[in-house]
């Protein structure tokens, strides 16, 4: 192996030594490139240029080889369109460039693109992020940077892993600054985070402007900023910020790459003002080569610029030095001959410079050459995908002190993660995280190592405005009930549903101040419809409210428009009933009724069937078996049926007999017990049973069927088939008794549809005077109504969730205020349809004992036929079933015969011993 390698080695530095020599021989092309930088951004436009003359004069060092070299030809753009543009033009006019480098900014690129565009001119920028600039219409666009949207699923983890909800927006106000909060809302919204607000702040506010709208952000109560913009806009940002009080605790700062990526370039007094700041920033290796650098760099840039204190590297930088590697090594590898230019034909004399530029002859294959290049650049793995830097790693970095902490990275594939090293470890078991526990410490605004909740809610102390239903008379007020309280001249709510509101609020882990608003339509001609309580949420939905407490049913509907908490009650929607009294009915069939007929049916079934297993298992032991055949039958029947009253005069002989007899004395046991107490409840005790016990019969008779006002219970009430003539809309529990008590032949109702709380209120009012019968309909239950993407949405369920089932105690406390009555009520009031014992009730005992039954038929059988094998022998293949069957039964009256012969001669003998013994007596008297 070690020869392999020392004889690769050896071959490639022939090869380079040949390809030097080589090379020796031909001239070496000369290539123009264009470098257009922005000096009136000093700092930027000086590093960068450094940047690229180090990148040139260190790969021509190492590629001396090479046939063709760069020639840079460096403009100022002056940080104006039209300047960058002209510098374009003239250096493909005048200079025969076949690409350029740069420009620094998204606005000047998009000018240059279209120039590079119409010449085939490759363009790679290393700074103009604005993601429109990519695109298939700019084939010649190499960006050498990260794509500005690429940070968006980073900032949406980072948001996530601290659970905020809410953020706001402050960016630049142009077209490119927009296009990167596009990408960055939509990730959030994806995550179900909702963005609050937007600050567009112009390219060149005034300081009033800046102060004013920081001041307007304090009014919200959203706490969470992420900052898109120039640092240098960025600083008087933050300095004002501080001033105001908006770097305390209790506030987070998210930055953008646009201004992380240049916290070098900022001194330290605005970085003093910038503490516990977050940022996302683009990530790039530390590898040695970049130290070696990075030493280098800073040595000649401190000859070339002693009076700059700040001196560090960006990847702004490193993407330049790479940019120029690409394009040296894209140069070479393409094997271009002659680098030139075609003419433009024109006709015209009055035509522009743009009209006359020429089309490059060697754009396109340069172009190509470009997008298969590959190397280790400072910046790292350098490819092209689309004409983009192929990496999307991002860092979390922390602003503390004098510079930055990095507490995290984020990558597409694992999300969130402390380091990369463990990330490359685990690549195949990995798995896509938000978890803020994947990052550092971090030290939040206020020198605060607490994560901020991100929401101050009492912001100006603004009260929440919580809409309350206010039904005609006030119907069902145990729920919900609104009045006006002269003495106080306040509106009051009470009820049910508000105590459970009152007790989740307070529960919440901050205080928030609200205010209860009724809301009375005025026109109740909707109330009946049920687009009351619709009405209710669209004044949520359009802002009028912040919420809505009442008797709300959650439905898909109307969670369209709001947002709805887990629901407080577990509903569901069945018929209420009145119910009447029966005692001591007398019928003459009246000791049928204890059971079903299907349990008569099965029971009698089971007499037979057990009688002739005993008397098969007896037959040929027992005597009373071998009478005639005719009496067969009823002494098999006598048998089983005399086991009601355990009357059995016949012994059992076999021990099978005796196991059946047993297992089948229990089951009799039982019935016959609960056959009694079932007579005996219908005989005695005074009953409860609905007026009507299935809702086929109020749609057969053509009854009226009740249903609350306002309630969508009319729209499940036509999908079971019920006539709309025959529904009555009732407004409170007292209407609704007097309809039920007056019937439907007398202007009333059979039975009222309603959801579960609503029936209680009835029943704790009225007790045992109604009933519900089934079947039953599921409903989402009562639920609180918040307006869409409130953050209060979560904290309110998961105290709703608290409440129900940590702390029953309360429930059962609002219960027993608002429903007092209740538990002073019938135990049971829903009473089935059915009053007899069924069969499902017996269905085990049955079947043991067949099971018992059937096991002991099937052993008698098999020992009678091996002890009758022989006799077996004598038939034929051919005989059929009925001749074999004769046969058995043949076997069988001869064993009883022979039985029956030996019991005769048992007999005789002992008549004889008798009468010799009596004659022995006599003669020795």
């Amino acid at each position: 192996m070690r020869l392999i390698a020392c004889l690769s080695i050896y071959f490639s530095i022939c090869s380079i030594c040949f390809a030097m020599l080589s090379s020796s021989t031909e001239p070496v092309k000369s290539v123009n490139v264009g470098v257009i930088l922005d000096t009136a951004d000093a700092w930027i436009g000086k590093l960068c240029w450094s940047c690229i003359q180090m990148a040139h004069s260190d790969f021509y060092a190492t590629h001396s080889y090479y046939n063709t070299r760069l020639i840079l030809n460096v403009t100022d753009s002056k940080s104006e369109l039209i300047a960058a543009a002209s510098a374009a033009v003239d250096l493909i006019k005048k200079v025969a460039v076949q690409a350029i480098i740069g420009p620094q900014h998204s606005r000047e690129a998009n000018l240059i693109i279209q120039v590079c565009n119409k010449s085939r001119v490759p363009v790679l920028s290393f700074s103009a992020t604005s993601p429109s600039l990519t695109s298939p219409r700019n084939p010649y666009f190499y960006r050498i940077a990260h794509n500005e949207c690429a940070q968006a699923q980073a900032i949406s983890a980072l948001v996530q892993g601290f659970e905020w909800k809410e953020v706001v927006l402050i960016y630049i106000q142009d077209i490119y600054a927009e296009e990167v909060i596009l990408c960055i809302t939509r990730a959030l919204q994806e995550a179900n985070i909702h963005v609050s607000y937007h600050a567009a702040i112009p390219h060149s506010p005034d300081d009033n402007h800046v102060v004013q709208l920081l001041k307007k952000l304090t009014t919200l109560t959203t706490r969470v900023f992420i900052v898109h913009m120039s640092p240098m806009l960025g600083s008087r940002l933050f300095a004002f910020a501080r001033e105001i009080g908006m770097m305390s605790e209790g506030y987070v700062w998210i930055l953008t790459t646009e201004m992380t990526n240049q916290l070098a370039s900022l001194n330290s007094s605005i970085i003093d003002t910038m503490q516990g700041v977050l940022g996302v920033g683009s990530y790039f290796p530390k590898t040695k080569e970049f130290q070696d650098f990075e030493i280098r760099w800073k040595l000649k840039f401190q000859q070339e610029n002693p009076t700059t204190i700040r001196r560090e590297l960006n990847i702004f930088c490193l993407w330049a030095y790479d940019a120029v590697t690409a394009l040296a090594m894209a140069v070479e590898r393409a094997g271009i001959k002659e680098f030139g230019f075609q003419k433009a034909s024109t006709n015209s004399s009055n035509t522009t410079d743009f009209e006359t530029l020429g089309v490059s002859l060697s754009g396109p294959k340069l172009g190509e050459s470009l997008s298969k290049t590959r190397f280790q650049g400072l910046s790292g793995d350098f490819s092209l995908l689309d004409g983009e830097v192929n990496s999307s790693i991002f860092q979390i970095i922390n602003v503390i002190g004098d510079g930055k902490k990095v507490v995290g990275f984020w990558t597409p594939e694992n999300g969130l993660r402390r380091n990369l090293d463990s990330t490359k470890r685990d690549t195949n078991t990995s798995t896509y995280s938000t978890s803020k526990t994947n990052l550092a410490l971090i030290i939040w605004p206020g020198d605060s190592s607490s994560a901020p909740e991100g929401l101050d809610l009492l912001a100006n102390e603004k009260k929440l405005r919580i809409g309350v239903p206010v039904k005609p008379k006030n119907g069902f007020g145990e729920l919900v009930n609104v009045h006006y309280d002269p003495d106080t001249d306040r509106i009051n709510v009470s009820g049910y549903i508000v105590d459970v509101f009152k007790f989740v609020m307070d529960a919440l882990p901050y205080h928030v101040p609200y205010e209860f608003f009724p809301f009375n339509p005025g026109d109740y001609d909707n109330f009946s419809t049920g687009s009351f309580y619709d009405d209710l949420i669209q004044e949520v939905y359009h802002g009028k409210f912040d919420a809505a407490v009442g008797d709300i049913t959650i439905r898909a509907q109307r969670s369209q428009y709001v947002d709805f908490t887990l629901p407080f009650t577990t509903n569901e929607a069945t018929f209420i009933v009145p119910t009447k009294q029966i005692k001591n009915k007398k019928e003459a069939w009246i000791f049928l009724k204890p059971l079903t007929w299907e349990l008569w049916v099965t029971s009698f079934c089971f007499f037979v069937f057990i009688g002739f297993i005993v008397w098969v298992l007896e037959h040929g032991l027992n005597k009373e078996t071998r009478i005639s055949p005719l009496h067969h039958v009823d002494t098999g029947l006598w048998f089983s049926i005399s086991t009601l009253v355990f009357l059995q005069w016949e012994r059992i002989h076999g021990n099978l007999a005796r196991f059946v007899v047993m297992i089948w004395v229990f089951v009799v046991l039982i019935l016959t017990h609960s056959y009694t107490a079932s007579l005996t409840t219908l005989l005695t005790v005074e009953q409860l049973r609905p007026a009507v016990t299935d809702i086929n019969q109020l749609i057969q008779r053509g009854d009226v069927v009740g249903y609350q006002y306002s309630s969508y219970s009319i729209q499940f009430l036509k999908q079971m088939g019920f006539d709309e003539t025959k529904l009555r809309a009732y407004e409170t529990p007292e209407e609704c008794d007097r309809l039920l008590t007056m019937g439907s032949r007398n202007g009333g109702i059979a039975a009222a549809f309603d959801e579960t709380p609503y029936i209680k209120v009835l029943q704790s009012k009225y007790c045992s005077k109604y009933t519900t019968i089934g079947p039953t309909y599921q409903s989402q239950g009562f639920g609180f109504a918040f307006r869409r993407n409130s953050p209060f949405v979560p904290d309110v369920s998961r105290a709703i969730l608290n409440l129900t089932e940590r702390n029953q105690d309360i429930v059962n406390t609002f219960v027993n205020k608002w429903f007092k009555n209740e538990s002073h009520c019938s135990q049971s009031t829903t009473v089935d349809a059915s009053y007899s014992l069924e069969l499902d009730s017996f269905r085990g005992l049955f079947l043991l004992s067949g099971i018992v039954s059937s096991s002991a038929l099937i052993i008698y059988t098999v020992t009678f036929l091996y002890k009758h094998r022989q006799d077996f022998k004598q038939f034929y293949a051919n005989d059929s079933l009925w001749k074999r069957i004769y046969v058995m039964l043949t076997i069988t009256r001869q064993d009883d015969n022979r039985i029956q012969v030996g019991e005769l001669v048992s007999r005789s003998t002992t008549t004889t011993t008798s009468n010799l013994h009596d004659i022995n007596v006599i003669d020795a008297s």
